[in-house]
């Protein structure tokens, strides 16, 4: 009798033990043979899990290895080492959790075969021209998904920084639109769960790396548009980020380690000045504050030198590539993590996919502390970011200046010459994204004073220079910031994206004259550019502006375009014998704008404010 006592003691309190294990979540959700890097770590949440035995069954054959289960200070988590050999068959592998023998819970974790071909993806590249969306605000396709119970904030179109409803499927919606314009590829701000109180649209406070938002559509939705965006030959850009999670995030109630996130005493944020990181003068405490303080109070500032959260987010980027089959990524705040997890993750990601191709939002004032940042720079300290593109913000601030002002020494269409002539500092300025205004900035028309002949000239420029053009959703019919000048302004809704819409700007019918003559203008050229591969890959010279006129040809092989923009505020008749080393080849040409002939190429008219592109012909 006393011996069964004991036993009945020792059963109950183990039988409670056991029903207080709880497994929640395992990540990534499912993983494929075939990677070259053979490890796979898994992070494993639920109540006490860490006090189970970890074992693998199943009937695959060559199944993976479990090399090792790793603790950490919360007994919530376990992180598991496996090993997918090339051996490695698609299949079920049932994850077991055990206490004294008994298995308490387990989970089903699926490995797929990878598509044939998805290592060899070809990235963007300056063949592309991107179109930049801030989902929420584009279209509404599914009224239905806008007011959902289980997340914090539902749309209300009447508060500008509120979410407004829009979607992957009013995306999908409109891919016609897009694809008419001579867009080829897409980059989406983030679509990642934001499950935050107030200010979530904008995407940028993840709560969930590996969810979609559902007020945007399921992880299929995005899957399916991915299959519809490849099906018209175009490219997925997907935006993410990694400098920061949103304080919603569900790790955040109860964190897996202490230095999971960069902690201070009080909120600290960020000096916000990214060009610290190459200063080679810095002090310790600016550097420590740029790097190590939070963004803003809603957005925790992660710590990539943990090796858990480093694994975590390197294996996040190769599961929604290899989900999606993604053809680029954009890479939020690229200098404010700590630089040394990044360039592991541009390698990582390279290493699996060689042709992919990665921007990073590098948002600085000179091209030499842009340049830092771009893969193989020749950089002093002989970092190297394995990031293969950057955004040419230097570029984009001289745009916003050189129409607005007079012609002087250092003003006007010589600051893009200036820009240009420094190209030296890049390792590969053919792979750079150029814009004249996104998401984070006014909008173009706002800073030239509504003059569409500016707005005109910066397209002109932006989709025949060197490098990746980017357009901001809108920019083609002339959207503006008006006088709120705020984020949730300048990221207005596009007319007819939402079913009670009067004006429909997705047709020509709903759009104003004005409207129409900046869309065509802007498809043209698109058009052009996308026919004509000396405007994507060919060389670029250009001559020192003078009197207001500036002057580049893009060649290569036979083909030749002569572009001319005229930043003054009178039609300019020019003699160019000046330009000779390119023109004497040819006898006359075609403005592609206007369609105009153009037999005489030894004087040129151009129009007050305006611009040509030249095809030259014999």
């Amino acid at each position: 009798m006393k011996r069964l006592a004991l036993v009945l003691l020792y059963l109950v309190p183990f039988s409670l033990f056991s029903q207080q294990i709880k497994l929640e979540r395992i990540e990534p959700t499912f993983w494929w043979t075939g990677f070259k890097n053979h490890n796979l770590q898994l992070m494993v949440y639920g109540k006490d899990i860490s006090k189970t035995t970890v074992g693998l069954v199943s009937e695959i054959k060559h199944m993976p290895e479990l090399l090792d289960v790793l603790k950490v200070a919360n007994p919530n988590y376990l992180f598991l080492d496996l090993v997918l050999s090339d051996n490695t068959e698609p299949g079920f592998v049932e994850i077991t959790f055990s206490v004294n023998n008994t298995v308490v819970t387990s989970y089903n974790y699926e490995i797929k075969e990878r598509v044939p071909g998805s290592a060899a993806r070809k990235g963007f590249n300056s063949s592309d021209a991107i179109y930049l969306i801030t989902p929420d605000r584009f279209a509404n396709g599914d009224t239905t998904n806008d007011k959902l119970g289980f997340l914090l904030e539902k749309a209300d179109r009447t508060n500008k920084d509120g979410r407004h409803g829009g979607d992957i499927k009013g995306i999908s919606d409109h891919l016609d639109y897009i694809q008419n314009l001579g867009a080829t590829a897409i980059w989406i701000n983030p679509l990642l769960e934001n499950d935050q109180q107030v200010y979530s649209y904008h995407g940028y406070s993840t709560t969930d790396y590996y969810k979609i938002d559902p007020r945007f559509g399921s992880n299929l939705d995005y899957y399916n548009l991915a299959v519809q965006i490849h099906m018209r030959g175009m490219k997925l850009i997907m935006d993410q980020v990694f400098n920061h999670c949103g304080s919603g995030h569900w790790w955040m109630r109860d964190l897996p380690s202490p230095d999971w996130i960069n902690v201070w005493p009080e909120l600290t944020r960020s000096t916000y000045r990214a060009g610290s990181v190459t200063d080679p003068y810095v002090s310790e405490r600016d550097s420590n504050l740029f790097v190590r303080g939070w963004f803003d109070k809603t957005m925790p500032d992660l710590n990539q030198r943990n090796p858990f959260l480093k694994n975590y987010l390197i294996q996040n980027s190769i599961w929604w590539i290899e989900f999606a089959g993604l053809d680029g990524i954009r890479q939020d705040t690229h200098p404010y993590p700590f630089k040394e997890m990044m360039a592991e993750w541009g390698k990582a990601v390279l290493n699996e996919y060689p042709d992919f191709n990665i921007v990073g939002e590098c948002w600085m004032n000179y091209p030499a502390t842009v340049a830092y940042w771009q893969k193989d720079a020749m950089n002093r300290d002989g970092y190297n970011s394995n990031l293969p593109s950057v955004f040419d913000f230097p570029l984009y601030d001289a745009l916003n200046k050189a129409f607005n002002e007079p012609e002087g020494w250092n003003t006007g269409v010589v600051r893009l010459y200036e820009v240009l002539a420094q190209d030296f500092s890049y390792a590969n300025p053919s792979n750079i994204v150029v814009f004249a205004d996104n998401h984070d900035v006014n909008r173009y028309l706002d800073s030239q004073h509504d003059d569409i002949r500016k707005v005109k000239l910066a397209m002109t420029f932006v989709l025949t220079t060197r490098g990746t053009p980017q357009i901001f959703y809108g920019s083609e019919i002339l959207l503006t910031t008006g006088s709120d000048k705020s984020h949730g302004t300048l990221r207005s809704d596009f007319p007819g994206g939402w079913p009670a819409d009067t004006k429909n700007a997705f047709t020509s019918q709903g759009r104003t004259d004005k409207e129409n003559d900046m869309y065509n203008f802007t498809e043209r050229l698109l058009k052009y550019r996308k026919s004509k591969e000396v405007l994507q890959t060919g060389k670029l010279c250009h001559f020192i502006p003078e009197d207001g006129i500036y002057i580049y040809f893009r060649y290569k092989g036979k083909e030749t375009v002569m572009v001319v923009i005229n930043n003054n505020e009178e039609s300019k008749t020019i003699t160019t014998s000046r330009y000779d080393e390119f023109l004497k080849k040819y006898k006359s040409g075609m403005e592609i704008i206007t369609g105009q002939t153009l037999p005489d190429l030894s004087k040129l008219t151009i129009p007050a404010k305006s611009s040509f592109v030249v095809e030259l012909m014999n």
